[in-house]
């Protein structure tokens, strides 16, 4: 006795009893589920994306409107609104007042930055060669350097660098220089950057110091004693093994570094206010004292502007060499 089946449109036999009609077309369950699958990160990125438009693309738009106008404390009061154009931008960048903090803070952000990576970089590689205690000992104070609030951090390196009972000038008084002992650490540009160098440079090797400290637990250890079987010393790994892996995480540091000591705004207002004689305002400083401090909320936003255009052409710098990078070694 045979069973007679019946065969589909696309000549697979069907089973016995069962129409055509009943049979799922095959790839249409798998399709719908592919759409989903693509669908789902974006779905899940879109409130990220919505609260990123709403608390920094509109401030930024605002910002911008504001750049054009001719906003001081009787505008406020009279409600009104007086367009300047682009009188405020051509005000700020045919001044010299502005190139010079363009300068200023180009140098004070490289010198940071420089800094920043160097020790940074030795102190998470020396936490790659630590014992276990001793990495977390170190690890411990290198967070709990990190998570201290800046404005408590700015006051105690304020009290260290004061003139009359600062720890600094009593240190050095005790070591020999009695010309220290009533120091003006605040007098000058030099000494004032070089405080606030200090703090900001103790503040940020923490985070530089744990992510490249992470950076080397990728590394195979393999790499390391095929290095050692061919003679390699220390340094000589470091070149051919450790730096080609943390080379990325180097970069990526490096640039996060480079935005935050370019708007780092409250160290050097909390220390010494810009001063003495506003030889230490930064772009950020100098946009609020001729913002809100003058009164000249227009000229501020314009200011303020401007530091954000110049922090976009160094994201583009950045994104431009990592894209280049990964050119070169595909």
């Amino acid at each position: 006795m045979s069973v007679q089946t019946e065969r589909t449109d696309t000549g697979t036999a069907a089973a016995p009893g069962v129409r055509k009609t009943d049979v799922t077309p095959p790839g249409d369950t798998g399709s719908a589920r592919r759409r989903g699958g693509a669908s789902a990160p974006y779905l899940l990125l879109l409130p990220a994306l919505l609260a990123t438009v709403i608390l920094l693309g509109w401030p930024l738009v605002k910002n911008g409107v504001l750049s054009f106008q001719n906003l001081n404390p009787r505008q406020l009061i009279l409600h009104l609104t007086e367009w300047r154009g682009f009188d405020n931008y051509t005000d700020v960048l045919g001044g010299s007042d502005f190139w010079k903090v363009v300068q200023r803070t180009v140098v004070f952000t490289t010198v940071n930055v420089v800094l920043i990576m160097l020790l940074g970089t030795l102190v998470g590689l020396l936490l790659a060669r630590l014992g276990k205690r001793m990495r977390l000992l170190l690890m411990l104070g290198l967070v709990l350097a990190w998570a201290m609030p800046v404005i408590a951090a700015t006051t105690v390196y304020q009290w260290l660098f004061a003139q009359r009972f600062g720890v600094v000038n009593w240190l050095l008084a005790k070591a020999g220089w009695s010309s220290m002992a009533d120091y003006n650490w605040f007098g000058t540009q030099i000494s004032t950057f070089s405080v606030i160098t200090l703090l900001i440079v103790w503040q940020s090797i923490p985070f530089v110091a744990i992510n490249l400290y992470a950076a080397t637990t990728t590394i195979p250890k393999e790499l390391y004693e095929a290095a050692s079987i061919d003679g390699a010393g220390t340094w000589k790994s470091f070149t051919s093994v450790t730096f080609p892996f943390m080379r990325p995480f180097l970069w990526a540091t490096t640039f996060l570094e480079v935005i935050w000591v370019f708007k780092a705004f409250p160290q050097i207002f909390a220390m010494n206010r810009g001063g003495p004689d506003r030889l230490t305002e930064t772009l950020p400083i100098y946009a609020f004292v001729e913002g809100p401090g003058n009164q000249h909320y227009g000229m501020g936003a314009a200011i303020s502007f401007l530091t954000i255009l110049i922090l976009l052409g160094l994201t583009a710098y950045y994104l431009r060499t990592v894209l280049k990078q990964e050119e070169d070694e595909l």
